[in-house]
């Protein structure tokens, strides 16, 4: 019997959950020396890391880098990760998961904010005209891991081998791309005044857990249009589908601005795409998340995360370098239609090429 193809050290995904985390989305330049510069960084994001990191051996530093579908084309060509597409948006009206500009994304995590900050400023340094910070929201730990709404958030999180798992590409999978990840973003701003006017126990309802004790409610009173309801997915064997979020609340109070940083990461989009497509559009349509009645997304992004490797390999490649048709890199590829509804008002996620459909 032959033993398993071993995978590729992926990048810090399922680290342990820290006290900050630093969010910045960028884009390239459209520029050949720009995306050198990138190409160039790929092989330093490591080496940075570890430096910054020995001035706090316990601080647990880490950073994870991912790349866009568009990104991807332009900096590295084929071959590309089989999953890696532009970001679907789900919903109408003033309930959309929507799209918003996004090459580049760096999620640095430390049990101190002087490390995230430090880290931070040394790799946005070396990429210091080559990119353009389009969103950048510094994270913290609320009390006992509690989301700006007050509920414990990644309660379901898998840990262990059971997180990898779920988070990082086999070998079987996608030979090229073992050991790397799918990562999804979204910037959502609360309304706590809204928020705070329910009482606790509507707010459970809303959440499908107690607010106190984080226990899940039973199914004979939480609602089919709970957060949780709609956001737990099983396969077609009626296991239990997860993905790994590494949420953050954040905020300026002066401002009036309180939001939920959302990160899933998973071996495939598709669990993810599936929770949004219930949540914004509703399962069945028109029986979506409440907790949207209170919070909205202001931006979107799906980003590939190499495994460390690869990422450190990327240095050297270009497109058209592995045999692809090296087409005018400064043109700009044609958006991705968006995925058309189906007879029942989904967006049809499930019948998608490839991409299985969970209940």
């Amino acid at each position: 019997m032959m033993p398993p193809t071993p995978t590729p050290d992926p990048q810090s995904v399922s680290t342990s959950v820290t006290r900050s985390a630093f969010f910045i989305v960028a884009t390239v330049n459209e520029d050949a020396t720009s995306r050198a510069t990138v190409r160039a960084w790929c092989a330093d994001v490591a080496n940075l890391a570890r430096a910054v990191g020995k001035r706090v051996p316990g601080g647990n530093l880490s950073c994870v880098v991912g790349f866009s579908s568009d990104a991807w084309d332009r900096l590295f060509g084929d071959p590309r990760p089989a999953e890696l597409h532009p970001f679907r948006e789900f919903g109408s009206g003033e309930r959309v998961a929507l799209a918003t500009p996004g090459d580049l994304l760096l999620h640095i995590r430390a049990d101190q904010t002087d490390l995230c900050f430090e880290l931070a400023t040394q790799l946005m340094n070396r990429l210091e005209g080559a990119v353009t910070t389009v969103d950048e929201v510094h994270g913290f730990r609320n009390f006992d891991m509690r989301a700006m709404i007050g509920f414990v958030d990644g309660t379901e999180n898998p840990t262990g081998n059971e997180a990898e798992h779920f988070t990082v590409i086999g070998a079987d999978d996608d030979p090229e791309f073992a050991g790397g990840s799918y990562v999804l973003v979204q910037k959502y701003l609360h309304d706590m005044k809204g928020w705070n006017a329910l009482s606790v126990e509507a707010q459970e309802r809303v959440i499908g857990r107690t607010k106190l004790q984080d226990i899940e409610l039973d199914e004979s009173v939480k609602p089919s249009c709970s957060h949780s309801s709609l956001t737990t997915l099983t396969d077609a064997n009626g296991d239990e589908v997860k993905i790994l979020r590494d949420n953050m609340p954040f905020g300026r109070p002066g401002s009036g601005e309180f939001g939920t940083y959302f990160i899933g990461y998973a071996r495939s989009p598709a669990p993810i795409e599936q929770m949004l497509e219930n949540m914004f559009v509703g399962k069945p349509p028109g029986n979506y998340d409440r907790l949207l009645d209170f919070s909205r997304a202001v931006t979107g992004s799906l980003f590939f995360v190499p495994s460390q490797p690869l990422l450190e390999a990327l240095a050297e490649r270009e497109p058209g370098a592995a045999g692809t048709v090296d087409a005018s890199l400064d043109a700009q590829p044609e958006p991705e239609p968006a995925a058309a509804p189906g007879a029942d008002g989904s967006l049809a996620i499930g019948s998608l090429k490839g991409a299985p459909r969970y209940e």
